[in-house]
């Protein structure tokens, strides 16, 4: 099987309320542990929509229902880390949300060290880079696509 379009997809939902995010403190992951990131996010599954992984993931990370409607897209980021690989190719579709049901919290402890809501304007530090220009992009609007790792 040929690996020449491998592109790994990702759901994120950044939960809103007002000015506020909520954000998880990644551990033992592999990935960017000790950072904070979007509260739910992950791969999107084989045969699975991006609308469906996004509800699945704030399910299965915070334990809130969220109906697919409710999702509001924010940006899609292409990206890689330019090493060759091909699982280094990614594509992470963003999404608010503002309406969900349940209380968010930790629901996969081991690999998550906790979880808080931050003001836009006092996010903690360090959190994942592509993660963080999306937040940021919060306050000031997003273009539809973004990339990161790529020469310009």
């Amino acid at each position: 099987m040929s690996t020449r379009f491998s592109v790994v997809p990702a759901a994120y939902v950044i939960l809103r309320r007002g000015d506020e995010v909520l954000l998880q403190l990644r551990r033992n992951t592999g990935f960017r542990d000790g950072f904070w990131a979007c509260a739910a996010a992950g791969h999107v599954e084989r045969g699975e929509s991006v609308l469906t992984a996004a509800v699945r993931e704030a399910r299965e990370e915070l334990g809130v229902g969220i109906d697919p409607a409710d999702l509001e897209p924010l940006t899609t980021v292409h990206r890689t880390q330019g090493n060759g690989e091909p699982i280094d190719e990614r594509v992470d579709f963003f999404f608010a949300c503002r309406r969900w049901a349940g209380e968010p919290h930790r629901v996969e402890e081991e690999k998550s060290a906790a979880v808080q809501w931050f003001p836009l304007d006092a996010l903690p530090d360090p959190v994942v880079p592509h993660e963080l220009a999306v937040v940021e992009g919060l306050r000031g609007g997003l273009p539809a696509i973004t990339t990161a790792g790529f020469p310009s």
